[in-house]
């Protein structure tokens, strides 16, 4: 299958966060491929050097623990002087580890609220005044299709996916006044080692191939080619809004 090449990719500095593994992973990878110079975060540092150095092209990992928020400022400023400043930002990284709404603590609940959305927003907030000075850029937000499907089994993890997409629509009025576009990418059941490992015993993928209206399992590169385009200069209109790569599941 062939896939599109973005002249407007090229060159440009794109940070991801939770980029060493899965998802992101894929993100990196298909940046890159596209010649764009890329910058990821994660806390996997085994995982974020080996895909440092297997990766064609310009690549940086930086080890950080997203739910420091000071660690988030030390990491980007770590990667701007060896990348620039960043054109597109992919706010990537979450835990969905199941639980149980009874087991939940208040300290869980802020630990995964720290996790799964609070990072999104203060590295956009490290990373936007770079777009600003540059007259344009794109962040993209990773979702989740949990909520829209009314999924239960780990209620912190959806009530943070689910507020994304209200951080994405008041981002992208307050950042459109400077060509800055904002959107959030809502993946599906998507097939990463994670995933297969703990989430998808043979019954459970067959019911997912019902639900969706594509009878195929979704693999993780399909996600990254939603992200380019809304990097790309290709999607130059599309801000606040939530892009479905989930073969129609909702």
């Amino acid at each position: 299958m062939g896939f599109n090449v973005y002249r407007s990719l090229y060159g440009k500095s794109v940070l991801v966060s939770g980029g060493a593994t899965g998802i992101g992973a894929e993100i990196v990878k298909a940046f890159a491929e596209q010649g764009a110079r890329v910058g990821f975060l994660d806390f996997d540092q085994e995982a974020g050097l080996v895909l440092q150095n297997t990766t064609d092209g310009t690549v940086a990992f930086q080890y950080c623990d997203l739910r420091d928020t000071g660690q988030i400022t030390e990491a980007v400023a770590n990667l701007r002087k060896e990348l620039g400043p960043f054109h597109c930002l992919v706010n990537n990284a979450a835990r969905d580890d199941r639980h149980d709404w009874q087991d939940v603590t208040s300290e869980y609940w802020d630990e995964r609220i720290a996790t799964n959305l609070k990072h999104q927003f203060f590295t956009t907030q490290s990373v936007a005044p770079d777009m600003i000075n540059a007259g344009a850029g794109s962040i993209v937000n990773m979702g989740s299709v949990s909520w829209w499907e009314a999924m239960g089994g780990f209620p912190t993890y959806a009530t943070s996916k689910a507020a994304v997409h209200g951080m994405t629509r008041t981002l992208a009025r307050d950042l459109g006044r400077y060509n800055i576009r904002v959107n959030t990418v809502v993946p599906g059941h998507i097939m990463t080692q994670r995933q297969i490992d703990m989430w998808s015993p043979p019954e459970f993928l067959e019911a997912r191939k019902d639900r969706q209206c594509l009878p195929t399992l979704i693999t993780p590169d399909y996600v990254a080619r939603m992200v380019l385009f809304l990097c790309s200069d290709d999607s130059a209109m599309c801000t606040a809004q939530n892009f479905f790569v989930d073969a129609g599941s909702v």
